[in-house]
């Protein structure tokens, strides 16, 4: 247990002083919410109403999506998990530790919009009482997320493949997850295809058990979905793992990953019938 916190405090700092990391933990998602509640707060004013929520599953998008799969290869690339190979540190751990490490990153930027949105911008707050029920929101979206980034990490064969299975996770869920306009406001062939995507999930849960707007999926049931997804990309991301961007053993089918939208697809099923 001490070699693990260890080691998660020192993927922690790295956090902190890779300056990539930095821009996509930090600097860019905080900018972004900046620009939001300056401009977005004039030209659409019920735009505030979720504002907080939005603002932070845009930065758990970019911390997890956009941010984890690239180390994770590059680790795997440059031999560093072969050494943890020989020191008999488990694939669990390696797993694992990039995830918690990103989550407290992720955590630390939440905290920064939660406590600013209000008094900067007027952003609506959580109803009273319902502060718990953010945080429990809060660590189902950024399990799912940060499995999901992994995951991603897991099965791209190089950086630039990381960019492009983030990507397909990451602009849909911006333009469909309902953080720029509410998910019923989206035309009705468009709202099956975006509860196919975690930020949906995120968006319709913080909104209806934390700020008590209307959603058109049960809070309860879009956690659920997040919690599922999340457990199915970990378990996927442990039993695809490679020591080595050669690796020598029996080969996986990668296209498993695709098994994390199952919950997804359930929802948005369950949705439509």
């Amino acid at each position: 247990m001490t070699a693990f916190l260890h080691h998660l405090a020192y993927d922690f700092r790295t956090g902190l002083r890779d300056k990539t990391q930095m821009l996509m933990f930090y600097l860019f998602p905080l900018f972004f919410y900046a620009m939001m509640g300056l401009l977005m707060s004039k030209v659409n004013p019920t735009f505030l109403a979720a504002m907080t929520p939005a603002m932070i599953v845009f930065a758990g998008m970019s911390s997890t999506l956009l941010a984890l799969p690239g180390p994770v290869v590059s680790a795997r690339e440059n031999g560093v998990y072969r050494s943890f190979r020989i020191n008999g540190v488990p694939a669990m751990n390696i797993v694992l530790i990039p995830m918690l490490g990103t989550i407290l990153h992720m955590a630390i930027c939440a905290a920064v919009i939660a406590l600013t949105a209000g008094p900067l911008f007027g952003a609506a707050l959580p109803l009273p009482g319902r502060e718990l029920a953010g945080v429990g929101v809060f660590l189902a979206t950024a399990f799912c997320l940060a499995a999901l980034g992994m995951l991603i990490g897991v099965i791209s064969p190089n950086t630039r493949a990381t960019v492009l299975y983030g990507q397909a996770l990451y602009l849909p869920s911006i333009m469909l997850s309902g953080m720029m306009i509410p998910l019923d406001m989206l035309p009705k062939v468009l709202i099956p295809a975006a509860l196919l995507f975690p930020g949906t999930h995120s968006m319709e849960a913080f909104r209806g058990a934390v700020m008590g707007l209307p959603t058109m999926v049960s809070p309860l049931l879009a956690v659920l979905a997040l919690l599922a997804s999340g457990a199915i990309a970990l378990g996927l991301s442990v039993y695809l793992f490679d020591w080595d961007s050669r690796p020598t053993g029996k080969p996986r089918a990668k296209a498993m990953a695709a098994l994390v939208l199952l919950p997804f697809v359930a929802v948005a099923i369950w949705n439509v019938v």
